[in-house]
């Protein structure tokens, strides 16, 4: 018999039970101020930019995509460090891993500002107590749950709010927020120009090494 310890169960293969959004749908409306900045981290494609809105690529998500045709939506984060554990980082394992050139090297950073006050259904603290919901149940629940809580996001656009914000999972001192592309227009968010970070080469690769370093994820710069 080994004296090891059995290994840590992940909780992605437990099934989570997503409760449908209440009705009265009330959530705590958080305002973010004009002048707030937003991190992204999107794919250098042609034609998209930092204020690109996905207009319904890429399969359903935590919290789209939903109506006929889809609503576009725009996913920041209120630091870069939290831009890259919500997207690079996103299926890398806590215990740590390893990203391949193919993973990040068409990917930019990015940062936005709003330049009006935007109106997000608060899906963190009492904001989740207030709707009887855990964050297991929406906000943290696993990728195979994302039909089940792309219900919560059509409530919170069905109430005429902009979008909404939660604690990022895999950084949770900082907020990760959704926008809707019919509430917030392109004059609502101004692209900062004196922020970028393109990671193929470079200071901007070796920024994103020493990050993934500390969290113990390999940044390889040859696919094996």
């Amino acid at each position: 018999m080994s004296d090891s310890a059995p290994p840590a169960p992940d909780p992605a293969r437990f099934d989570v039970a997503i409760p449908p959004p209440p009705r009265p749908f009330d959530p705590v409306v958080e305002v973010l101020p004009a002048g707030s900045r937003l991190f992204r981290s999107f794919s250098a494609a042609p034609g998209r930019h930092v204020s690109t809105f996905n207009p319904g690529y890429g399969g359903v998500h935590r919290f789209s995509f939903f109506g006929d045709p889809p609503v576009a939506v725009l996913y920041a984060a209120q630091t870069e460090i939290a831009a890259v554990c919500e997207s690079l980082l996103h299926d890398v394992p806590l215990a740590g891993g390893r990203l391949l050139p193919e993973q990040y090297e068409r990917t930019v950073l990015g940062a936005l500002e709003t330049t009006r006050e935007l109106r997000l259904a608060a899906f963190h603290g009492v904001g989740l107590r207030r709707l009887g919901v855990e964050p297991t149940q929406l906000t943290s629940s696993p990728a195979h749950t994302y039909r089940a809580t792309v219900a919560w996001g059509q409530a919170v656009h069905a109430a005429g709010l902009d979008g909404a914000v939660w604690m990022s999972v895999r950084c949770n001192t900082d907020r990760a927020y959704v926008l809707f592309g019919d509430r917030v227009h392109g004059d609502d968010l101004r692209v900062v120009a004196d922020y970028g970070r393109v990671l193929t080469t470079g200071p901007d690769r070796d920024w994103l090494v020493d990050l993934c370093a500390f969290m113990k994820v390999d940044v390889l710069t040859r696919t094996p």
